[in-house]
């Protein structure tokens, strides 16, 4: 590590600009990497992220892109040290990194690049980002060997040099090179747009007040979070929880007991044992999931950095589902993380309902295809995951069709899909009474009609297929999600199959809960609803009793 260097006492207004600063510049390195990178995934979908670490491997700030990466970004800078001297790093050396194990991430397409920032000869900081690179389809999940190239942190640029056998490694192992080549470049000027800046903020304010700004970040987010943690009631919280996936039979359990205790929070998952399947979590992405939750409910203005996770205290059993240990396979892992979102919340209600949302649609669901295009054979691979409802307020209705929680990333437009992939979307649109009643509506969800139009493998995820995302205080369940093949297209095995030119299948989402007792719903909202289809009639009628009142 760097000699300990000196920390002036920094005034609050000059840690408060700096602080922004430091998030202006998370968030140009974001939209450099969108605009500058190539696949449908990132310059659409927008699925990647940025930050800024400190020599520590702390996060000193994210951008506002997509909590789950979180998981990929706490572990990655650790690995490094542990396996590269700081000695030996040089400006303009870029370390690469994926493995859930032995590379801080949390599934091998999130791929994470890091650089150290040097000022005056000493590092200071760390630009990273990672973005999920489309590609690895078409494989097992049974355990990690099956789920694409591991890649441990190691160099891809030494001293700005590029090494080309190590890019060359990565390249032969990926389905799409083009793709993935032209979008590393991307992550690359990412990065260098963020140790630029972040040199320019040490020019202007110095470099010990920079860095002092940025212990004083980090102890700013630990006072909030204890302050929070503080204004709850002490007491122990449990929920219980099921999980459904397309690759099981059937649901799991999962239950978190949390514990307050003074401006302290103990947060104890329980799961199943990991299983030959691809939805395990690693630990870092239970911590990711567990940071965002907890702050959602604690107080939303808690700064994105590592001061908040001080006063957590986060376990579950190592070789289980929350928690799994080498070789689990953990492609899918966000879709447990979302349903640790549900039952943090569900525990907190339990105190501070107020602060929480009903359940939201729970779920991940993933479409994923791959074909080879008709005139040169070359592979394409597209990825979509697919919104669905937002958990009613206790002041508002949920949203319809929108990301939630632990993903962030926008739809890949129907015109850009069209164009890029023989695929044709027949029907996207809302799904009529998917949204649970409530003195609060539950947002809908989605439905999405896709035909091939050239033999296409498909892989299809979900959650919330055999349990509905729950009401609050007397708010109704939220609809299921489905998946419903076309005319002579069999049920795929644990979400795999094929289409064949003209074939169909159509993804719902689901729903989610409404907040509050139906009856306390304003009887002119219930007649919207009605008009706009959120509601049927005859369901309106059962439902709502104030309908039966007169006007």
């Amino acid at each position: 590590m760097n000699q300990a260097l000196p920390r002036p006492t920094v005034d609050p207004i000059t840690v408060e600009v700096i602080g922004s600063a430091l998030s202006s510049i998370t968030e140009e390195m974001g939209e450099a990497l969108v605009r500058a990178s190539y696949s449908t995934n990132i310059k659409e979908r927008r699925d990647c992220s940025t930050a800024l670490f400190n020599t520590n491997g702390d996060t000193l700030c994210q951008a506002e892109h997509i909590p789950m990466h979180l998981g990929s970004f706490i572990g990655i800078i650790p690995h490094i040290l542990k396996r590269h001297t700081v000695a030996d790093m040089k400006p303009g050396d870029v370390f690469v990194g994926n493995d859930a194990y032995e590379g801080g991430g949390t599934h091998l397409p999130d791929i994470v690049l890091a650089e150290p920032i040097f000022v005056e000869g000493a590092i200071v900081a760390w630009a990273v980002n990672t973005a999920h690179h489309s590609d690895f389809a078409d494989r097992g999940h049974a355990h990690i060997y099956q789920e694409g190239l591991r890649i441990p942190p190691i160099r891809l640029y030494s001293a700005g040099v590029l090494q080309r056998d190590v890019q060359e490694l990565i390249l032969l192992n990926c389905q799409v090179p083009h793709e993935r080549l032209s979008d590393l470049r991307a992550q690359m000027a990412a990065n260098r747009l963020g140790v630029e800046r972040l040199g320019a903020l040490c020019a202007k304010y110095g470099r010990d007040v920079v860095l002092a700004a940025g212990d004083a970040l980090l102890d700013y987010a630990e006072r909030k979070m204890r302050a929070g943690i503080a204004a709850i009631p002490d007491g122990t919280y449990r929920f219980t929880d099921l999980y459904d996936d397309l690759e099981i039979e059937g649901e799991m359990d999962f239950s978190c007991e949390i514990k307050i205790a003074g401006d302290e929070m103990f947060l104890l998952f329980d799961s199943p044992d990991q299983v030959r399947a691809g939805f395990n979590m690693v630990y870092t992405a239970l911590l990711s999931t567990v940071y965002y939750a907890v702050k959602t409910v604690v107080d939303p203005s808690i700064l994105p950095n590592a001061g908040l996770a001080r006063p957590l205290h986060v376990s579950a059993r190592p070789g289980s589902v929350l928690h799994c240990v080498h070789p689990a396979a953990v492609n899918g892992r966000i879709g447990p993380c979302q349903r640790v979102v549900d039952l943090i919340h569900g525990a907190m209600a339990q105190v501070v309902p107020e602060r929480v949302t009903a359940a939201s649609n729970g779920s991940v669901t993933v479409a994923s295809f791959i074909g080879n295009q008709k005139g040169d054979g070359a592979t394409w691979i597209y990825l979509e995951t697919i919104a669905g409802g937002f958990g009613a307020r206790r002041d508002r209705d949920g949203l319809d069709g929108v990301h939630v929680h632990m993903t962030n990333t926008s739809n890949l437009p129907v015109e850009a899909l069209e164009i890029e992939y023989p695929l044709t979307v027949l029907r996207y649109e809302l799904v009529d009474g998917s949204g649970g009643a409530g003195r609060q509506r539950g947002g809908m969800g989605l439905r999405r009609i896709y035909r091939a139009e050239a033999p296409t493998r498909l892989r299809l995820g979900g959650s919330r297929t055999l349990s509905a995302p729950w009401g609050l205080l007397g708010g109704l369940p939220g609809g299921k999600g489905n998946f419903i093949y076309g005319e002579n297209v069999a049920p795929f095995h644990q979400g795999s199959g094929m289409l064949q030119d003209g074939e169909t299948v159509q993804i719902i989402t689901p729903g989610a809960g409404g907040y509050g007792d139906p009856a306390e719903r304003d009887r002119d909202a219930v007649l919207r609803d009605i008009a706009e289809r959120r509601i049927s009639p005859e369901d309106a009628l059962g439902t709502y009793p104030q309908l039966n009142q007169s006007a």
